[in-house]
């Protein structure tokens, strides 16, 4: 079969591999659809661990095709979205209920091979059954989603509650969708492209800011701004050091700051603790998507997110290490491979 393989860092291609064959606990897994996100870029990179050689792509979703010996409740034909975080339920973190923190942690399209391909092999704990009758497309979300789930869990959002959300990619739309289902009532998005101001308006947001305009610190949360003094969470989604520096400023005194965006490793951001004391900000790291699927694959199912206005478009897998490989184009949001087209 076809495969997106990362060799080295720097070297992506396709390759032919075998079908793998699924042990005892396994599903194997046709593939319809699998997204490409910014994090693959990043392992391309090496901005971000991983275990080369390895098939990339995390965000997936197909049928399965054949079952291990010790797979109960789940038969071949079944649609299924994958969570690719695959903790060991034995580390103190673990135990402590904090998988996403697992000192072992490894996940399908980064430890192990992934969606970028024909087939791939899935625990059977990390499966999710979607309804056949979805469009699969939409499965491949699921994932992207429960990361957005698992940030907005960690904010606090509430009913009435003031949110800005920096970067208006795929996890800044998602989000605004998430803070209004959360009954946030002011929903202000951040973002330099026009297009995505303009389509985050349309999915729920109260208001957008173009940073490029001038101070979005002021635009927000100054004396005459959108949200005078600050809102109660500032969303960080872009994984760019500015918008992280942004983000402690326009959260109120008493608000939090939520960093959802991926920097790459190294990669540094000053800030001012004496602000961050005084002001008694909560600065929240929000790693993954622990215990969040299902949810998200409900949410994916039951239509309450929007999702066709976010694919920009579909490629094979030979054309995938080349997008993988280049930056984002203007205006892009998803960009999701079908490998049997």
């Amino acid at each position: 079969m076809k495969a997106v393989r990362l060799e080295a860092v720097g070297d992506i291609s396709v390759r032919d591999v075998e079908v793998p064959e699924p042990g005892p606990d396994d599903l194997l897994v046709q593939v319809e659809a699998c997204g490409i996100c910014g994090t693959d870029r990043h392992l391309l990179h090496g901005e971000f661990p991983s275990a080369p050689p390895v098939t990339l792509g995390h965000e997936f979703c197909g049928i399965v095709v054949k079952v291990g010996s010790a797979v109960h409740g789940i038969k071949p034909g079944t649609r299924v979205t994958g969570d690719p975080n695959i903790s060991c339920g034995r580390c103190p973190q673990c135990q402590a209920g904090r998988v996403n923190l697992c000192r072992n942690l490894r996940a399908i399209g980064i430890h192990r091979d992934g969606g970028f391909a024909e087939y791939v092999l899935v625990p059977q704990r990390q499966a999710f059954e979607i309804p056949l009758g979805l469009d699969p497309v939409h499965g491949a979300f699921c994932e992207p989603l429960a990361c957005c789930l698992h940030g907005i869990d960690m904010a606090g959002i509430r009913a009435g509650s003031t949110v800005v959300v920096l970067g208006g990619g795929v996890i800044g739309l998602l989000t605004v969708q998430l803070a209004r289902l959360a009954g946030a009532t002011t929903v202000i998005l951040s973002t330099r492209q026009a297009s995505k101001r303009r389509l985050a308006e349309e999915l729920g947001a109260t208001a957008t800011v173009d940073p490029a305009a001038g101070d979005i610190v002021e635009a927000i949360a100054g004396l005459s701004g959108l949200v005078p003094d600050g809102v109660d969470v500032a969303i960080e989604c872009a994984g760019v050091s500015e918008t992280v520096k942004q983000s402690t400023r326009l959260a109120k005194a008493g608000g939090t700051v939520v960093i959802l965006g991926v920097l790459p490793r190294g990669e540094k951001v000053e800030i001012e603790p004496f602000d961050i004391l005084f002001r008694e900000l909560r600065v929240q790291g929000s790693f993954i998507n622990p215990f969040v699927h299902r949810r998200a694959a409900d949410l994916v199912a039951s239509g309450a997110i929007e999702i066709d206005r976010l694919i920009s478009r579909r490629v094979t897998l030979d054309e995938a290490p080349g997008i993988i490989a280049n930056p984002a184009l203007p205006g892009e949001i998803k960009v999701l491979v079908i490998p049997s087209s």
